[in-house]
């Protein structure tokens, strides 16, 4: 190649203009910031295109070197100035987003320009810019590590002959572009669709761009639909492969005879379920007797021995991994197992042979757990009954009681032993909260027909004790043989959240005792001392929203809530994948302590290989994600039906209680249905009004009134907006 002399002189002439590297450098150190070549050449006054050319070459060599980072964003920075996190992008439907990690108390802004750069979901490496000022730090985008390729749902629209879709979820805020479909025949306007992506990430001179996958209906929402949505949105699997299909007509149906060789013989004893009215499955059951001769009782939790069917590695056990749990929506149960396994050979109903794995317990008179053994066995059970059934029978329910006349003894022995757990507790110093939910009655279109309070009632929580006391004793085996297991871990709440509790209970009149570190008991004794009071309710509310989420760990760091040091979940393999792994380990054991070599081998025990550490800690996080999938993704159904049932009641007035308080207004929970709606801060009337974040409340400047926590309010329903499933309210004079 010839190079031109006037060329060449011209530019080493503009080498000689440009700053030096160190020059270059100590301008980044300063700056602190990434920061991008216009903004360098405006610090130098480089404005000919030759002196910019030759700073572009001077940055490409210092980039070479490794003396600057450059990203791909074409931004630079010194490297002692790259102060980076990974983290997962979390969109707002006003454009700006954040980005949240692990590693931070706090959750990093990422403005609307920002965003432009991900989507809602990805899981990117970002650069942290500290605030200047006592706000929020923020952090820009250096590289997207795992895009989220998640199915997005949305209204499909046409204007122009340009057709498009915007998302349902409002953290994707942004239109998609359509340019191709898998269907030949004409979308109506207005139908929810399925798109897939073509591109994940947005730079100003792109449009997104996504094919119509699948069309899931109409412009009519309904309670179907709205699952639907739920369930392609939060990537829920939920349809069966062939491969499991070929697995499953190779599982017999009928219990060998060899069974009954390899276990023991529980038939002789009347074991029955009780479970809700509408319950799906039966996969725990339950017998109690006092003692012989000596006091305290021997109870017997029989749960269905999932693991005999589910073998590690099979098609199977893979997708019972990757759902990670079972998701109960109001219509439709996404089950972690086929209805085979899950309502058939592992549901324990009456008058049937199940293969059970048994944990028996022998029990003090005050229900503290002495002794236990686990080992498997063959139970029929007797009987499959509703809480509300036993609990009527144990009040005197005269029809109920003559209809199980042959079974009264047993369900009056599990009286005896629940007023023994009602006067001594479980765990001495546990918190144990009077959990009060809503419940829908549905019509046949499958709408909100009537809400009403669901309270529980001894029944409840008789077998609820039953079940912590088997995961307390599955808890110390497994610890005793120190096996890799997925630990069920609460961590006790953060100083921060402590005092933010503490600062509500203060405008509330009460105090929470224990110090900077409160125990359980502290929480435990709090809860006892306000229980007749009417915003106790709301109380409980606030103290679970303070306390950390329960996550599935291979560390063992005890259950905060429960004041127990260790703590598995042992009672509903059908449901929940880690309850299968703790019965795979217990069986390992088992076997291993008892067979001979030739028996492990002949019945392939070694099947049963357990995981590493390393294997284990990656299913207890995936577990752990799944379980809160599972709760955002019911939330926005019943959320939608809720706001599908209060559309009805615009204009209406409801006597409602303030449940939360915040910086843009007052939720307010109405009494008659337990619907929260929102008043807008600035919809109150006769002032302007502030937030106090110290004394959690809301104060007029002029008038000085104020909205708090447990306030009583008239409120009107105002409007509903069921894409963003909110209610409005205004206050009433």
């Amino acid at each position: 190649m010839v190079v031109d002399t006037y060329q060449k002189n011209n530019y080493n002439k503009y080498v000689q203009l440009i700053p030096s590297r160190e020059c270059i450098l100590l301008f980044l150190k300063k700056y602190k910031d990434l920061i991008n070549q216009k903004k360098i050449e405006k610090k130098f006054s480089i404005k000919k295109l030759s002196a910019k050319k030759a700073l572009r070459k001077r940055l490409r060599a210092m980039e070479r070197d490794k003396q600057i980072i450059y990203t791909y964003n074409r931004y630079y920075i010194a490297p002692e100035n790259l102060n980076t996190v990974e983290g997962k992008v979390i969109g707002h439907r006003d454009g700006y987003g954040f980005l949240r990690s692990e590693k931070l108390k706090e959750d990093l802004w990422l403005s609307t320009e920002q965003m432009k750069l991900c989507i809602h979901g990805d899981f990117v490496l970002a650069h942290i810019v500290q605030s200047k000022k006592k706000g929020r730090s923020s952090a820009k985008i250096l590289k997207i590590l795992r895009p989220n390729n998640v199915l997005i749902v949305g209204r499909y629209y046409i204007e122009k002959k340009i057709k498009f879709v915007i998302p349902d979820d409002g953290r994707f805020n942004f239109k998609i572009f359509i340019f191709s479909s898998i269907f030949t025949k004409r979308i109506p306007i207005g139908s929810v669709v399925v798109v897939k992506l073509k591109k994940n990430f947005l730079n100003k001179k792109s449009k997104n761009e996504g094919v119509i996958v699948e069309v899931l209906g109409g412009k009519k929402m309904r309670t179907n639909l709205a699952i639907d949505i739920a369930i392609r949105t939060h990537s829920i699997p939920y349809l069966w492969s062939k491969e499991i299909k070929d697995q499953l007509y190779k599982i017999d149906n009928k219990i060998h005879l060899k069974e009954f060789k390899n276990r023991i013989d529980l038939r002789h004893l009347p074991f029955f379920t009780i479970d809700e009215e509408d319950a799906c499955d039966f996969d725990d059951a339950v017998f109690c007797k006092k003692k012989n001769n000596e006091e305290g009782w021997n109870l017997w939790v029989a749960i269905a021995d999932v693991s005999h069917y589910i073998k590690p590695n099979t098609p199977l056990d893979q997708e019972a991994l990757k759902r990670g749990n079972s998701i109960y929506f109001p219509s439709l149960v996404v089950p972690m197992l086929p209805e085979k396994i899950s309502t058939d050979l592992c549901s324990l109903n009456p008058h049937v042979e199940r293969l059970c794995l048994i944990c028996e317990m022998s029990l003090s008179n005050q229900g503290e757990l002495v002794k236990y053994k686990h080992y498997e066995a063959i139970i029929c059970s007797r009987g499959r009954f509703s809480y509300n059934e036993i609990f009527k029978i144990w009040n005197g329910d005269t029809i109920l009681s003559l209809k199980y006349k042959k079974l009264l003894k047993d369900i009056n022995n599990l009286l005896f032993l629940q007023k023994i757990f009602n006067k001594y507790k479980i765990s001495k110093k546990g918190i144990y909260f009077e959990n009060i939910e809503s419940k829908f009655v549905l019509d046949s279109n499958l709408k909100i027909k009537n809400i009403y309070q669901h309270v529980r009632n001894d029944a409840h929580k008789f077998i609820e004790s039953c079940m912590i006391l088997a995961n307390i004793a599955s808890a110390q085996f497994i610890k005793k043989y120190q096996y890799p297991v997925l630990f069920r871990n609460h961590d006790r709440p953060t100083k921060e959240s402590i005092i933010n509790f503490r600062s509500i209970l203060k405008g509330l009149g009460l105090y929470l005792f224990g110090g900077e570190i409160p125990e359980s008991i502290h929480y435990a004794e709090l809860l006892k001392s306000i229980k007749h009071r009417s915003d106790y309710d709301m109380i409980q509310t606030i103290l679970l929203r303070s306390m950390k989420q329960a996550v599935y760990s291979t560390e063992n760091r005890g259950h905060f809530g429960l004041s127990l040091s260790s703590y598995v979940h042992f009672t509903s393999p059908i449901r929940r994948y880690p309850d299968l792994l703790v019965h795979r380990v217990i069986k390992y054991t088992l076997f291993k302590k008892n067979a001979k070599q030739t028996y492990l081998k002949e019945n392939n025990v070694y099947e049963y290989n357990l995981y590493n550490v390393s294997k284990m800690s990656k299913i207890g996080l995936h577990c752990s994600m799944t379980e809160r999938r599972a709760d955002e993704a019911t939330r926005d159904v019943i959320d939608w039906l809720k706001c599908d049932f209060m559309e009805k009641k615009i204009g209406m007035i409801y006597t409602g209680v303030v449940s939360n308080v915040t910086s843009f207004g007052l939720f307010v929970r109405l009494n008659k249905y337990f619907i929260d709606g929102l008043i807008r801060i600035e919809n109150l009337y006769g002032d302007n009004y502030y937030f106090d974040s110290i004394g959690v409340k809301i104060i007029g400047k002029s008038t000085k009134n104020t909205f708090c926590l447990g306030d009583v309010l008239k409120v009107k329903v105002v409007s509903v907006n069921l894409n963003y499933r909110k209610i409005e309210l205004f206050l009433c004079n």
